[in-house]
């Protein structure tokens, strides 16, 4: 391996972009050299707070103990085989586990891949497989990966889309909810109804894809009354509903997953469940949990993927399943949510631009607009922010379709004093940019 001495972040900001495509994106010019829990140090020696977690991967936080004695276990006895060819019970064993923590009173099956994308590509196979039906509907403003059928899927074109195209056909969009914005659960299921009038009968639709949080578009969470229409239009017309908790899932929103609260309040359970993220606790894995009946439609050999599920990684993923269970981590969720919320509240009392502050558990995120006016997003604000936090010691992120959301998606591991020391930063730099 050639590792330089003396390593700086623009040293290697050099060399990257030298070797490396200019489509690959870099939120900050940092270089990390360690990391623990919500804490990253750079390559030269800078502390850092990380409120970004990897983009919702790392809710157990950096290198927890549990993980790596995990894996460290799983490298002494086998990492690979690919489990079409060999397989290995990790794999079984967090199958099972998950099949049991999915909603819904109905037999359930599951299988793994390594990204979100792939996880979101595969339920859609399923769906197909099972409905023997072609088209998709999915909503504006939603995320679901780079691969050619999640930029399809995505309802953003900048950037995931500029320039890709085509895209995989009968794909269609219709409008999310969004009472911020002025979209009701009437307005969105008045625009799937359009679709069925104008582009594609309900014959010819094998599923409904969501986030039950949007997250690049801004972490809108999907109304009660909305999902409960779509399970009532879904079954109407023999569509599947499938619950995109690649970002929610694991524990971020405060339940295992975020579509639990469907089940809960309105007896909802989607068909098809994808995760990713922090299921792995770091470690690429996703997967997809559906109805039993649906999930063996494909026929022998039409599921896998040659990384799929490896080892490493389903070790890693049953000790973030046990992780979150000693160490009661939805109940930590809950009140890092609430501890967020409480500070920036005490943000927005001094500064108009914050607009909304929302999200359920610790899936947290703050609107900012031009005098708080609803109807002028504040994108430049939002970047300046951003870039003053890097300098002053916390990383954060932005998101949504208007670029002016800053998302908090910080371990939940993190202590409050960690968390109270981030929340001061990003007041003094809402005082810095004023």
């Amino acid at each position: 391996m050639q590792r330089e001495p003396n390593l700086t972040n623009a040293a290697l900001m050099a060399r990257r972009r030298a070797a490396l495509p200019a489509g690959l994106g870099q939120a900050h010019e940092v270089f990390v050299d360690r990391a623990e829990n919500a804490e990253v140090w750079d390559v030269e020696g800078r502390r850092l707070i990380d409120f970004a977690g990897g983009i919702a991967v790392l809710n157990t936080g950096h290198r927890h103990p549990a993980l790596v004695e995990a894996v460290k276990a799983q490298l002494d006895r086998v990492t690979h085989t690919c489990f079409q060819v060999l397989a290995y019970e990790p794999y079984v064993e967090l199958a099972e586990r998950l099949n049991t923590m999915a909603p819904g009173a109905f037999a359930k099956k599951s299988f793994f891949m390594t990204t979100g994308a792939e996880a979101v590509e595969n339920a859609v196979k399923v769906a197909r497989a099972y409905t023997k039906r072609s088209a998709v509907i999915a909503f504006g403003g939603g995320f679901h990966g780079r691969t050619m059928m999640g930029m399809a899927l995505t309802g953003k074109v900048v950037p995931y889309k500029v320039g890709f195209g085509p895209f995989p056909a009968e794909v269609y969009h219709a409008k999310f909810p969004c009472a911020l914005h002025g979209v009701s659960t009437a307005d969105a299921m008045a625009s799937i109804e359009a679709l069925f009038k104008y582009d594609v009968e309900p014959s010819r639709v094998a599923a409904i894809i969501l986030e039950p949080v949007q997250g690049e578009g801004g972490f809108y969470e999907a109304p009660i009354d909305f999902v409960k229409a779509l399970r009532e239009l879904c079954d109407r017309h023999g569509i599947l509903l499938i619950a995109d908790e690649v970002q929610t899932g694991a524990g971020r929103t405060g339940r295992w997953l975020a579509c639990e609260s469907w089940f809960e309040q309105a007896g909802v359970a989607p068909d098809i469940i994808t995760m990713a993220k922090s299921l792995g606790g770091g470690f690429p894995l996703s997967a997809i949990i559906g109805r039993a009946e649906v999930m063996d439609a494909p026929a022998p050999g039409g599921l896998g993927g040659t990384y799929s599920g490896n080892p490493l990684a389903c070790a890693a993923a049953l000790a973030v399943i046990e992780t979150f269970e000693k160490e009661k981590l939805l109940e930590r969720s809950q009140a890092v949510g609430e501890r967020l919320k409480a500070g920036l509240k005490q943000i927005a009392e001094r500064h108009s631009a914050i607009g909304d502050i929302r999200g359920p558990g610790a899936m947290i995120a703050i609107e900012l607009f031009t005098d708080g006016d609803l109807a002028r997003p504040d994108a430049d604000r939002t970047r300046r922010i951003v870039a003053e936090a890097l300098r002053r010691g916390l990383i954060l992120l932005s998101c949504g379709v208007y670029a002016n959301v800053i998302r908090i998606l910080v371990p939940l591991t993190a202590s409050d004093a960690v968390l109270d020391e981030g929340l001061a930063l990003l007041s003094d730099c809402f005082d810095a940019t004023a």
